[in-house]
């Protein structure tokens, strides 16, 4: 993109070419193979909109899509309780997107132990922006801008792939089936069918 690019500053526009190019090979690797790619986006990420078109939201199924970032973390850490299957680094490490050198998810947002109490305020009880506030102890006008973002991020969260359902507030979730069993080539429903996974 040298080229068409030349003379502008870098930005969200190269940030997500990067996440959009690993999409891609991931998305190569699943046609060509027959697997199943699973979308990484957490219920956090996907609230504020922090997740890229054809990039990490691509795929077939988001299994923690339901689930916060810091639900993610614990329950990495009960996964890992008997003997580690999950590297702790990647538990451990400050969260990043990686679209840029040394980038962290809190040059953007909140840390994510402060971000969820609020998002779930908003979106799972539906609480107004200033009782948000009042119950958080976030700035009415730092809990304003997180309703907005969530706000603006719709039209992402309807581009979701299927979601497992495991809250009473799941951003996605399709009635229809969305996969085919290969030995009767009958569709199979979707968990998304069900109330609760």
């Amino acid at each position: 993109m040298s080229e068409p690019f030349a003379g502008t500053e870098p930005g969200i526009a190269e940030e997500n070419l990067q996440a959009r190019a690993r999409g891609t090979l991931l998305m190569a690797f699943s046609n060509k193979f027959g697997q199943l790619l699973l979308t990484t986006g957490n219920k956090s990420e996907a609230a504020v909109g922090y997740c890229t078109l054809y990039g990490d939201m691509n795929g077939s199924l988001a299994p923690i899509a339901d689930l916060w970032k810091t639900e993610v973390w614990r329950m990495a850490r009960w996964i890992n309780r008997g003997q580690e299957r999950i590297p702790v680094r990647s538990i451990e490490k400050p969260p990043s997107a990686e679209l840029r050198p040394d980038q962290l998810d809190t040059d953007s947002l909140p840390p994510y132990p402060e971000l969820d109490p609020v998002l779930r305020l908003l979106v799972e009880e539906e609480l107004s922006v200033a009782e948000t506030a009042a119950r958080t102890g976030m700035s009415r006008e730092r809990t304003a801008a997180l309703y907005a973002q969530v706000q603006l991020a719709e039209f992402k969260r309807y581009q979701y792939p299927p979601t497992l359902r495991v809250s009473e507030r799941c951003w996605g979730g399709r009635r229809m089936p969305v996969i085919t069993c290969r030995a009767t080539r009958r569709a199979r429903p979707s968990a998304c069918c069900s109330p609760r996974v």
